[in-house]
């Protein structure tokens, strides 16, 4: 079975950068999209970033042109580079599969806090 661990969140000011990790567990991943969701206090957990394979990427318009998802599967390790954080950015990260539900399987996430 696939674990996943997060890692690299943390508090950060209003403009400032965060790069996330993954860590899966698994041959299946280097196979896989794999993607980057975030759940908003309060709100349901969102897709924000995608990554197939081979490296083809998609984004949620909310992060498109400050986030950038990139991945090693060398390393099975999946990463999300955040620029130009903003408040509505807090949240607890989780990577997944795409399409992954939420009767799933979820690591623990980690926790960003973008302050003003």
């Amino acid at each position: 079975q696939v674990q996943l661990v997060e890692s690299g969140g943390g508090l950060v000011q209003a403009g400032g950068s965060l790069r996330l990790s993954c860590a899966a567990s698994g041959s299946i991943f280097r196979i896989s999209t794999m993607a980057w969701y975030r759940q908003a206090p309060g709100k349901q957990r969102e897709l924000i970033a995608s990554i197939t394979s081979r490296g083809r990427t998609n984004y949620a318009d909310s992060v498109k042109g400050r986030f950038t998802i990139s991945r090693d599967n060398a390393k099975n390790t999946v990463y999300l580079q955040m620029n130009s954080l903003k408040p509505d950015d807090t949240g607890v990260y989780y990577c997944n599969f795409l399409g992954a539900s939420e009767h799933a399987y979820w690591g623990q996430g980690t926790q960003v806090t973008v302050s003003s």
